[in-house]
């Protein structure tokens, strides 16, 4: 099995800008959702997956008695967030791993709380994943996962079917490579099915009215940057219609008139104590 199906887009260029332009449209909902979890003042958090550290460092601000450590495939994403996290006066309070999501390195129970965004749609068997995070948090602690789901995505005005586009587009693509991109709404039950407890789905509401026009319009440019060629390589549609269809999305996001929406499911679980 290929653990990393889309390795190529993930080092793509684009997926630096559009790690930025998700965490600037999903952190002032999300941080919400875990300040309401009762974690002690110098908590322990795994944030796998963590790419150019987006969340990582925005988590170690949010709790200055935390310790956060993130992993990821991708070492040239982590030189990204070394970086930052030198210059972010986090100190070792933040670390960054190259690490594989599918066999953590980090004996059982060692971890309050353990993150996983904006990943589990690329990859195959993510219950495999969700195990290993489980395998790795405390008894008690919790699970907080940003499952995409692309089928969450609506624009207006637009001349074609755009939620038709993702079906037909991105999300056979997906499926040809061994991954799921309606995974957001299967989180839940993936949860419980690991024995997790007080399971709760919440949903970031990404939108023109909640998120800067021009913030939303860079994740569907990043996207059509790293994603257009492969789309059009593993379905019926042309390269020029992919990109034609990325583009009315981008349109929707900028035109003063227009509205764009994507609801991010963001599901959280307590192991038992």
């Amino acid at each position: 099995m290929d653990k990393n199906p889309q390795r190529e887009q993930m080092a793509h260029e684009s997926m630096v800008r559009n790690l930025a332009a998700q965490a600037e449209a999903v952190w002032p909902q999300e941080l919400p959702l875990l300040r309401r979890l009762p974690l002690s003042a110098s908590f322990r958090a795994l944030d796998v997956g963590c790419g150019t550290g987006e969340c990582a460092l925005r988590l170690a601000a949010a709790y200055p008695g935390a310790h956060v450590v993130g992993v990821d495939v991708h070492e040239p994403h982590l030189a990204h967030a070394r970086e930052r996290g030198a210059a972010s006066g986090a100190g070792d309070r933040l670390e960054f791993h190259v690490g594989d999501a599918f066999a953590l390195d980090f004996a059982d129970d060692s971890f309050d709380l353990v993150l996983c965004r904006h990943m589990l749609q690329a990859v195959p068997s993510p219950e495999r994943v969700l195990a290993e995070m489980k395998r790795v948090a405390r008894p008690g602690g919790f699970l907080h996962l940003a499952a995409e789901d692309y089928a969450m995505l609506h624009f207006a005005p637009t001349t074609r079917d755009i939620e038709a586009f993702f079906l037909n587009g991105p999300c056979r693509f997906a499926r040809d490579t061994g991954s799921d991109l309606l995974s957001g709404r299967r989180t839940p039950a993936l949860l419980r099915a690991l024995g997790l407890e007080r399971v709760t789905i919440d949903y970031a509401i990404l939108d023109t009215e909640r998120v800067r026009r021009e913030t939303l319009a860079e994740i569907f440019r990043a996207w059509k940057d790293g994603y257009a060629e492969v789309i059009a390589a593993h379905t019926e549609l042309t390269l020029d219609e992919t990109r034609s269809a990325f583009d009315e999305m981008i349109g929707a996001c900028l035109d003063p008139n227009g509205y764009a929406v994507w609801q991010l499911p963001i599901v959280q679980g307590q192991l038992p104590d």
